[in-house]
């Protein structure tokens, strides 16, 4: 049998969630491996049985408990990245403190300084109105190159070209069908983005 690396990814995971079934059936608890598989082995089910975007984020939210998982799990767990396959095309989901919110002097802690933090302050910035004409909801992820972002958003693509949304890694924005909203974008660095 002949599988994609998407394929053989889905059988790992798929395969530690079923790792962390049997771990929780005989009343122990998960680790930070095992607790992930699982979350994201129900997001796929989720998505497989033809659910929403939303309903996947949530199918994922509830697969572990808090309480279900090793002291510090949630400390070094603190989110989970998983594309799905869904009705409108393939889509990042992103949950944030899945096992709940991290400790203040737990594992990798981190401490924030006073004030605002400005990414990329050297990189040329614009903004652009954009409008979803799809009769379902768009979400365009952080990083991906604005001007290639799904056509049934209408807006200037030209002036997009070479800029990405102006957010922190992993962030996206979500247009409703018909909504209206300014973006602003951010210039790609490196070599590829000069």
């Amino acid at each position: 049998m002949r599988l994609t690396p998407t394929e053989e990814d889905r059988l790992r995971i798929f395969s530690a969630a079923e790792l962390a079934r049997r771990t929780l059936a005989r009343g122990l608890q998960l680790n930070a491996p095992e607790a992930i598989a699982l979350a994201c082995d129900e997001m796929h089910a989720a998505a497989r049985r033809g659910a929403s975007y939303e309903d996947v984020l949530q199918a994922g939210r509830v697969a572990v408990a808090p309480n279900q998982v090793l002291d510090g799990v949630a400390d070094v767990a603190q989110e989970i990245r998983l594309e799905v396959l869904l009705d409108e095309g393939s889509r990042l989901v992103v949950i944030r403190a899945p096992f709940g919110p991290r400790s203040d002097d737990g594992p990798g802690a981190i401490r924030f300084a006073q004030g605002d933090v400005l990414l990329a302050p050297e990189r040329p910035r614009i903004t652009l109105t954009v409008t979803n004409t799809s009769e379902r909801p768009i979400r365009v992820s952080s990083h991906f190159p604005f001007d290639e972002a799904n056509t049934k958003l209408a807006f200037d693509r030209d002036a997009a070209r070479g800029f990405r949304l102006d957010l922190p890694a992993g962030d996206s924005r979500r247009w409703a069908p018909g909504e209206t909203r300014d973006v602003d974008l951010v210039k790609f660095g490196g070599s590829a983005g000069a």
